[in-house]
């Protein structure tokens, strides 16, 4: 069971992010849930900020792109009724804000894959794109949504 792997983890789902426009943070259609680009937010506050190969480490990015992909998972939960109603991950898109000449943008969102993978086993597995950008909303380092697949 996903929930119990994250407790597993040490880790378990936050409150879903308020949207910061006017959007809704996940939409189910037919047996499918896209969530909205989801930022490294931790109780209510942006975790990181700046971009990646300036100010920001590539091993800091990874960890804010995990946050990124918890606080999907969440936004997942909310839609879904429940972690355990996901068949399986079906793509990744991870966004970084990258410095000139910084081109590790699959490593830092390896961050939001792996724990996907670790949440959810083989049915974590999943396609990925994974880009970088000049800037992202507030500043934020990196930037990750979801599909998903329901199981019913």
């Amino acid at each position: 069971m996903p929930d119990n792997r994250l407790r597993e983890l040490g880790l378990e789902l936050p409150a879903v992010p308020k949207p910061a426009g006017s959007y809704l943070p996940a939409v189910r259609a037919g047996s499918f849930v896209f969530t909205a680009g989801q930022l490294p937010f931790e109780e209510g506050e942006l975790r990181l900020k700046g971009k990646v190969g300036d100010g920001v480490t590539p091993e800091e990015a990874h960890s804010a792109a995990r946050l990124c992909a918890l606080n999907a998972l969440a936004a997942v939960a909310a839609e879904a009724g429940a972690l355990s109603n996901v068949r399986r991950v079906v793509k990744v898109t991870g966004f970084v804000a990258s410095a000139p000449g910084f081109n590790g943008q699959p490593a830092v969102i390896n961050g939001a894959s792996d724990l996907l993978g670790k949440v959810f086993g083989n049915a974590g597995l999943h396609a990925r794109s994974a880009v970088g950008v000049s800037e992202l909303p507030l500043d934020a380092p990196v930037e990750v949504e979801l599909i998903v697949e329901l199981s019913n």
